[in-house]
């Protein structure tokens, strides 16, 4: 067992850890007054100059939830953008390979979104500080597609919503009540028009890069998602899962693409086991919400039986046996434990110090841990420089 490690030196994966709190440099409004996206223009078609995105990592469907819930993780990718006069650069730091040229998803994020507000595509030099392991089931993807779309959102002066502003938390102590505003519509500017303020449209445009919305929900918006889609696209419910809640995930070496875990699953499932999901779904969600203690024990056993799974994890396990076998040793001790995402990374939705501590001490070799805490935030632009 080792903790969570990368290539990128200032983040410790220990337990508590949190980066989100790390403190970006204040950019003044106009006034003087505190930072706000898109205070400012730097030229003539308004477009800033300079911005830093920071968006969190992301577990997906949390056992029964398939393609419809999310967790957001205290783990960060940062983007810096620089509107430049024209040409590409893409500085990567970090373990992962990825591409450093127009097919980088944070570079389509950016373009798809100037393309949307009908604005004129300008140069760009990114850097990206890349702490999501790619490939593990934690959303490397989705923090990408929605750090490029609020990133274009900040330089072009979109009113980003004051949940995205450095600093913002929407309903501070007050775990399980959805945010104000937090049901989103899927409503999308017109084009050529300024998006309007929150985040449906981001929301709508994330998903279509990305097909599914249960990570780019989390991602943008924090806390727990509950994300689905009708006639108008993609929408969301998020609220703050109860304090108590310490998630721990663990990360293999071995990579695994969601195309290839989603090949493993069955086009029809059986009516008892999709009823005994459903009915294991609602639970999941009613327990992570709640809002008045259950105490420690009651709602561990209860988060237990919450995350049982008939509809994904039984079809795309097989496939990774040693991930199959820490999910298993982890339930054997009565850790609510399940497969992060599409997988190979595991999950563990502890309550409370005690039960994380345990489901640490499970770990095998085969894996890097990482106890973190849940981001209650979502996507913070935490610089701004509109170029003045």
């Amino acid at each position: 067992m080792t903790a969570l490690s990368g290539a990128v030196p200032d983040v410790d994966a220990v337990p508590g850890a949190d980066v989100r709190d790390v403190p970006g440099e204040d950019f003044p409004g106009e006034d003087g007054s505190a930072p706000v996206p898109g205070a400012g223009r730097s030229d003539a078609d308004g477009v800033a100059q300079r911005v830093r995105v920071r968006v969190p990592a992301t577990s997906a469907n949390l056992g029964p939830g398939f393609d419809a819930f999310g967790l957001a993780l205290g783990l960060y990718d940062e983007v810096d953008v620089e509107v430049t006069s024209s040409g590409l650069t893409v500085d990567v730091v970090g373990p992962d390979a990825v591409a450093q040229d127009e097919t980088h998803l944070v570079v389509r994020a950016i373009r798809a979104t100037f393309d949307l507000l009908g604005r004129a595509q300008p140069g760009l030099a990114l850097r990206c500080v890349n702490r999501i392991p790619h490939g593990r089931g934690l959303g490397s993807s989705a923090a990408a597609i929605v750090a490029g779309i609020v990133a274009a959102a900040a330089l072009t002066r979109a009113d980003l919503g004051p949940e995205f502003e450095a600093g913002a938390v929407a309903n501070p102590g007050d775990p399980g009540v959805a945010r104000p505003g937090a049901l989103f519509d899927a409503t999308a500017p017109d084009l050529g028009v300024a998006a309007p303020a929150g985040s449906a449209w981001m929301l709508r445009l994330a998903h279509d890069i990305e097909g599914h919305p249960d990570n780019v929900a989390a991602a943008l918006m924090g806390g727990f998602t509950v994300a689905w889609q009708d006639v108008e696209g993609a929408r969301c419910l998020c609220v703050d899962p109860f304090a108590e809640l310490r998630p721990v995930v663990f990360v293999p070496t071995v990579r695994q693409s969601t195309e290839a875990s989603r090949g493993a699953l069955p086009a029809l499932v059986g009516l008892t086991d999709a009823a005994r999901t459903l009915g294991r779904a609602a639970l999941l969600a009613l327990t992570m919400s709640a809002a008045e203690p259950a105490g420690a024990a009651q709602r561990a056993r209860t988060l237990f039986s919450a995350t049982e799974d008939l509809l994904h994890q039984p079809y795309r396990l097989p496939a990774a046996p040693a991930t199959g076998e820490l999910v298993a040793r982890l339930r054997a001790l009565g850790v609510p434990a399940t497969l992060s995402g599409s997988g190979p990374s595991v999950l563990a939705l502890a309550v409370g110090g005690e039960q994380a501590a345990a489901a640490v001490g499970a770990a095998s070799s085969e894996f890097s841990v990482a106890p973190l805490s849940v981001d209650r935030r979502g996507a913070q632009v935490i610089r701004f420089d509109s170029g003045k």
